[in-house]
């Protein structure tokens, strides 16, 4: 836990009681501040009262004895509209902050020059953010990895000289984080997302743009003309700034190439430094970073890990080690030449899009809670497909698809445990000299059979690993 000893002494008002809100809670109490909790949830408030946190009501309080308010992410800030406890807060005249912030002035009090890199950017996030951590681990590292990825901010060891943050930066957490400064800020991308939270796309771009503002050395994607604005606006202000890209050649920056090797194609990371491009990493064969969604982030991560003091051989080193995150495109394991992919993050088709790029020969398992458009922005990857298996609440409407299309042979499974059975048995029987997949990746939310996309794919993973033949990755 990193104790906020920079709050100490002080009355400051929290509310939210989820997981972050307990850890911000205990950390605040650690470093000495005299916190009053709320939450909507009487389960939450009985939660924190049980591990001794002080919960009080805040709405017949004096908000003029309070310091600040700590609002937990998810709580509205401003849209649709901002939460009562901001009101209050505002009224008062009080500042309404996060823990991202809290962590940013602990560490401003007890090591300003400690090393963090900030992620953020619609998609991708984290997985780069998991990549850098293991790179740098790799490396021998002292390395603390937190953040919207899973473990609180606060609840990871305080800041060191020599200890390395990487913190995935939700924006929701960028907009409660007023002078958030990390050593390096990395913007992957940016397309149309929580606009209910932040009212339009240009203020979700701007909360967004705050991270690299901010930041000693800006990483920023130039894939798409947002984040290319962005990486315009940061070299105008003549601060230090890597471009990288997934899909185009730089002529300074890093960037991910696709070359012709012996009839296959490998994606090779270049960068270029004072105009001389040179390869410092090759993803062939690292199934983990399969995929062109894979090369920006592997961009980013060789960027951040290079600015940090590694050599290109220790990066090269990492990214070969690196096994990957649960649930997006998860490497499970094989049986012969059909390899298992877990992608049951994908949630919609937007996230399937990226696996249905990354392999030629695909027994497709999907279905779900269906979300607007269904599938229909996918057909141009349905030559990849042998076959589809439909599961669920959107059977029918990706059956309709299908079926206008005519491209694609499907069955309707209905269930997960049907879909791995009957993919299995078409997959062996496939025939090729090539790799073939049985992918799970829904393109739907989970809710009509499982209560969230960790459980479906945990389920598809005991399923698969069940199979007469199965063989984890690295067993020959």
């Amino acid at each position: 836990m990193t104790p906020v000893t920079a709050f100490s002494g002080r009355k400051v008002a929290l509310f939210g009681l989820g997981g972050s809100g307990l850890v911000t809670a205990r950390a605040l109490a650690a470093g000495g501040a005299e916190v009053s909790a709320w939450d909507d949830s009487p389960a939450s408030r009985d939660k924190a009262a049980a591990e001794g946190i002080a919960v009080v009501d805040l709405a017949s309080v004096d908000w003029a004895a309070f310091h600040s308010l700590i609002l937990a992410p998810g709580v509205p800030l401003t849209h649709p509209v901002p939460h009562w406890t901001v009101d209050k807060a505002r009224a008062a005249g009080i500042e309404v902050i996060g823990d991202v912030e809290l962590f940013f002035r602990e560490r401003g009090k007890i090591a300003p020059g400690a090393p963090v890199v900030c992620i953020t950017g619609t998609n991708g996030k984290s997985t780069t953010t998991a990549l850098i951590a293991h790179v740098l681990r790799s490396a021998g590292r002292d390395v603390q990895m937190g953040g919207n990825i899973g473990t609180a901010v606060l609840a990871l060891e305080p800041p060191a000289e020599g200890r390395v943050h990487v913190v995935e930066c939700s924006s929701y957490q960028i907009d409660l984080a007023l002078s958030m400064a990390p050593t390096i800020g990395i913007q992957m991308n940016l397309t149309p997302d929580h606009l209910d939270r932040h009212g339009s796309f240009e203020n979700y771009g701007a909360i967004k743009e705050r991270l690299v503002a901010g930041s000693d050395i800006a990483i920023v994607g130039v894939d798409d003309e947002p984040s290319k604005q962005m990486a315009r606006r940061r070299a105008a202000s003549g601060l230090p700034l890597v471009r990288i890209s997934g899909e185009q050649p730089l002529d300074d920056g890093v960037f991910a190439g696709v070359t012709a090797n012996g009839g296959a194609l490998e994606t090779r990371i270049v960068q270029v430094l004072d105009g001389k491009p040179r390869i410092v990493a090759n993803l062939a064969g690292i199934g983990s970073l399969r995929g062109s969604h894979n090369a920006q982030n592997a961009a980013a991560a060789f960027a951040a890990c290079f600015a940090l003091g590694l050599s290109a051989d220790e990066i090269a080193a990492g990214f070969k080690s690196y096994p990957g995150l649960a649930h997006r495109m998860e490497e499970i394991g094989r049986i012969g030449q059909v390899v298992f992919i877990n992608d049951s993050k994908a949630t919609n088709a937007d996230s399937t899009e990226k696996a249905l790029t990354s392999f030629r020969d695909i027994f497709w398992i999907l279905g779900g809670k269906a979300k607007d458009g269904g599938i229909e922005s996918l057909r141009r990857y349905f030559p990849n497909i042998a076959k589809a298996y439909l599961i669920g609440a959107a059977s029918d409407l990706f059956a309709a698809t299908f079926d206008d299309d005519g491209r694609v042979t499907y069955e309707r499974s209905g269930t997960l445990d049907a879909a791995v059975a009957h993919a299995t048995r078409d997959a062996q029987a496939h025939g090729g000299s090539g790799e073939i997949a049985v992918l799970l990746s829904p393109a739907c939310a989970s809710f009509d059979q499982f209560p969230n996309f960790e459980v479906r794919g945990d389920a598809f993973r005991a399923l698969v690993k069940a199979l007469p033949g199965f063989e984890p990755f690295g067993v020959k």
